[in-house]
């Protein structure tokens, strides 16, 4: 395995030995240009090939420029994992605008707060999606959207409607009409964006508080994806399945844009369904899953798994939260998988920055998030990486000794350029070219990154500083105790409160006392938890990426302890 890894890594090393910054646009008509005639997007109704996405995204192009887009402007895109999703967001490149690919599960206020706040000129949205009715929200958000005409949202000139359900508004072109429009106006758009430009405006879905855009350039995206490609030694054609949303760096960078290295195909769903993967793996034989946690547990418990052919599967990456090794031992054998990767990252330094490598051993992948990706060409310069991390003082900003715990903060060529529009957060996020992460950790003497908790969950109760990390671990371990998470509650008497909330292991059946006489048992007094709450994994509030939004889970607990009060 070992030989054949090298053998890949060399390949891409050598046909990217000199890493060209492109737009893009320019990097699409790159790969078809090597790829004309593969398949690019694959989905159950239709596959189109490099050349074909190449020829819909310049219609598209045409069709922006034709509507007003100028090179810059602000161009949002609310739309699932749909096949059309490729086309329009290269599209909006050509152009030469800046794509912001919208978290289409916003409710109305939320979906109105990132539409001001970003500054959107032109919105491509979906006309509804679950129980979610986007027309009906830019009804209520923005009377007159559809003349163009709105005092809420004074930027917002056009709207582009993808028909999901076969709704239309008069008057308002459709995606369909867009590439008509571009077919009729041909050449029409310019792209003069530079590579170092910002090409996307990404929302961070947010563990601690409201989202933020951060703006990535065009090369930055382009470089974490051949990074990753090399760091797994991506096999030529590779194809990967997801459902992991691309107005996310995860589906975006690790599925879509690292497919493109090595002429590979994505296969995207609309939304996670054990099932679904199953019937896309057998039917489109998909080389490769983007999966969380919470998402890897389903596929490996459902009792219909073995009905399916998954022989063409070899890999896996599960990142997003960490996961215990039982976990990967049982990924390892029960689906035939022999890469099995994780990493960890955030939007703010180009999406994942760290990753474990297919030929480590599953103890690196249980104890570790990785180590910062190889990169060759495109990572830090004299460096085989993406990234360079140290540890700084939580509270001072301080350096701290090497490998010694503390806040990580990263520095190299895909950090973002900073926070849209929001001048004070980006200056308290990026200090002096390092970005700082707002997680606790360290990196070890071998270069892999240990993440020990998260600076802003850090919590007092009677005066003394608690780090969840370290009651979760503990808890974690228990057979009966699937996930654990410990926030901490406002108290009138100790300040804060630990509480921790448990889902359990299937079939298992351990109490709250239980809980407590252990945590007494191994942790000191002020860390032993007050409350503890049960819940069912569907109803943690997570991000789409699978990660559980501690202060939203405050919230939640706080209204479970209140309601038990109450009666």
């Amino acid at each position: 395995m070992a030989t054949d890894i090298e053998q890949r890594r060399s390949r891409l090393r050598a046909n990217f030995s000199e890493w060209v910054p492109r737009t893009l646009g320019g990097w699409l008509d790159y790969c078809t240009s090597q790829f004309a005639d593969r398949p690019f997007v694959i989905t159950d109704e239709r596959t189109i090939s490099y050349a074909e996405t190449a020829e819909w995204a310049s219609k598209l192009a045409d069709g922006l420029a034709a509507l007003g887009v100028r090179p810059g402007d602000h161009v949002g895109i609310l739309m699932a994992n749909y096949l059309e999703f490729a086309p329009v967001k290269f599209a909006i490149a050509k152009a030469g605008a800046v794509a912001i690919p919208f978290n289409y599960l916003y409710r109305t206020d939320e979906l109105k707060y990132v539409l001001r706040q970003s500054e959107c000129s032109v919105l491509i949205t979906m006309t509804g999606f679950g129980d979610l009715d986007y027309l009906a929200m830019l009804d209520e958000i923005a009377p007159g959207w559809e003349q163009g005409q709105s005092d809420e949202l004074p930027n917002l000139r056009k709207v582009v409607l993808f028909s999901t359900d076969q709704r239309q508004r008069d008057g308002v072109l459709d995606v369909t009409g867009l590439a008509e429009l571009g077919e009729q106006n041909p050449g029409a758009a310019s792209d003069e964006a530079q590579p170092d430009d910002i090409g996307d405006i990404l929302y961070t879905s947010g563990t601690t508080g409201s989202p933020k855009g951060v703006q990535v350039t065009h090369d930055a995206v382009q470089r974490t994806g051949y990074a990753s490609a090399l760091t797994r030694a991506f096999e030529d054609g590779r194809r990967i399945l997801f459902s992991l949303p691309c107005y996310h760096m995860f589906g975006y960078v690790e599925g879509m844009l690292a497919a493109m290295v090595v002429g590979g195909a994505i296969i995207p769903q609309t939304a996670f369904d054990p099932v679904r993967y199953f019937e896309g793996i057998q039917r489109h034989k998909a080389t490769d899953i983007l999966c969380v946690p919470t998402m890897t547990v389903p596929l490996l418990e459902h009792p219909r798994r073995k009905e399916f052919d998954l022989s063409s599967l070899s890999a896996i990456l599960s990142g997003a939260a960490p996961a215990p090794v039982w976990l990967w031992e049982r990924v390892r054998d029960e689906l035939g998988v022999d890469e099995i990767v994780t990493g960890y990252g955030m939007t703010e330094c180009g999406g994942a920055m760290t990753m474990t490598q297919p030929e480590d051993d599953l103890f690196y992948t249980a104890s570790t998030v990785g180590k910062p990706k190889l990169a060759g060409s495109a990572g830090v310069p004299g460096q085989d990486a993406l990234t360079v991390y140290k540890t700084v003082d939580p509270v001072t900003g301080e350096d701290l000794p090497p490998h010694t715990e503390g806040e990580l903060a990263s520095k190299g060529p895909t950090n973002m350029l900073g926070f849209f529009n929001k001048p004070d957060e980006t200056a308290a996020a990026i200090q002096d070219g390092w970005i700082r992460s707002g997680d606790l950790g360290r990196v070890r003497e071998d270069g892999y990154l240990e993440i020990t908790g998260r600076s802003k969950e850090l919590y007092k109760s009677g005066g003394e500083l608690v780090m969840p990390k370290e009651i979760e671990d503990l808890l974690s371990k228990h057979p009966a105790i699937s996930q654990v998470y410990a926030v901490g509650i406002p108290d009138e008497r100790w300040g804060d409160a630990g509480c921790v909330c448990i889902v359990r292991a299937p079939g298992e059946s351990i109490t709250a006392d239980e809980v407590i006489t252990l945590c007494k048992e191994k942790l000191a007094r002020f860390k032993v938890p007050k409350y503890v709450l049960f819940l069912d994994s569907a109803q943690l509030p997570t991000t789409p990426t699978g990660k559980v939004q501690k202060f939203r889970l405050v919230k939640w607990a706080q209204e479970q302890l209140a309601a038990t009060k109450d009666n």
